[in-house]
C-alpha cells in the first residue's frame, strides 16, 4: 500500500460550484472525454442516495425488494460499459471501508458487486492503511474526469450532496491522478472483497 502522503488541496485554488451547477458541469465535461481515464475516491463510510428506490427500500428495511432493484439497473450500467469501450474512457474507482461495515456500506457494495460485473474497474482499500494521508483530516471525495478536470464533491454533515470544488490546474490534476491511481493498484478488486467480506453478513437492521 502506497505510504505517501495525499496531495494538497485547498478550496481558494477551484471553483465553488453549487449543486445543479455541478450536476451540469459534470455532465457537459464527461462527455467530452476521449481516450483518457477517469478516477473516484470515496471515503465516506455513508450517503444519502437522493433519488435511488433501492436506497429507499434499504432505509425502510426492505432489504429483498433493494437487492432486486440493484438488480434491475445491470442493462443500464451495461450500456454505460459500451459505451466506455467506444470512448476508451474508463471509469476507475477506489473505495475506502472501514469495519465494521456501516448499513449504508454494506448497501453500496452490492451496488458495486453489480458495476464490477458490468465492467467498472472498482478497488476497496482498508482506512487503516490511509494513516499518512489522514494526519490532519479524513480524505476528501474526488472525481476526475479525463485527466483534465478535478471535482472535490461536497457533503452536508448527513452525507447529502450539496456541490462542488472545481480545479483545473494540469499540474494538481496530475499528483492527484497518481495518488488514486497508486491506491487502486494497490487495492483489492471487489469482487475478490465482496466474496469474503459481505456475501455471506445478514441483511443489516
Amino acid at each position: 500500500m502506497p505510504d505517501r502522503r495525499a496531495p494538497e488541496l485547498r478550496v481558494e485554488w477551484g471553483e465553488v460550484l453549487a449543486r445543479d451547477d455541478y450536476k451540469r458541469d459534470f455532465r457537459e465535461r464527461d462527455g467530452l472525454v476521449r481516450g483518457r481515464d477517469s478516477w473516484k475516491l470515496e471515503r465516506r463510510q455513508h450517503f444519502e442516495e437522493q433519488g435511488s428506490p433501492s436506497w429507499e427500500a434499504a432505509r425502510r428495511g426492505d432489504w429483498g425488494e433493494a437487492l432486486h432493484l440493484l438488480e434491475g439497473r445491470r442493462e443500464t450500467l451495461r450500456e454505460i460499459g459500451r459505451e466506455d469501450e467506444e470512448r476508451q474512457s474508463y471509469f476507475h474507482r477506489v473505495r475506502v471501508v472501514e469495519l465494521p461495515l456501516t448499513p449504508y456500506l454494506r448497501w453500496e457494495l452490492h451496488s458495486l458487486r453489480i458495476r464490477a460485473e458490468c465492467g467498472e474497474r472498482i478497488h476497496i482499500v482498508d482506512a487503516m492503511t490511509l494513516a499518512a494521508s489522514e494526519e490532519s483530516g479524513q480524505l476528501p471525495e474526488i472525481v476526475i474526469l479525463g485527466g483534465r478536470t478535478l471535482y472535490q464533491v461536497r457533503y452536508s454533515e448527513t452525507g447529502i450532496p450539496v456541490g462542488a470544488i472545481r480545479y483545473t490546474d494540469p499540474a494538481l490534476v496530475r499528483r492527484w491522478e497518481s495518488y488514486i491511481a497508486d491506491l487502486h493498484r494497490a487495492g483489492e478488486d471487489v469482487l475478490v472483497y465482496f466474496d469474503r467480506e459481505v456475501a455471506h453478513l445478514l441483511p443489516p437492521a
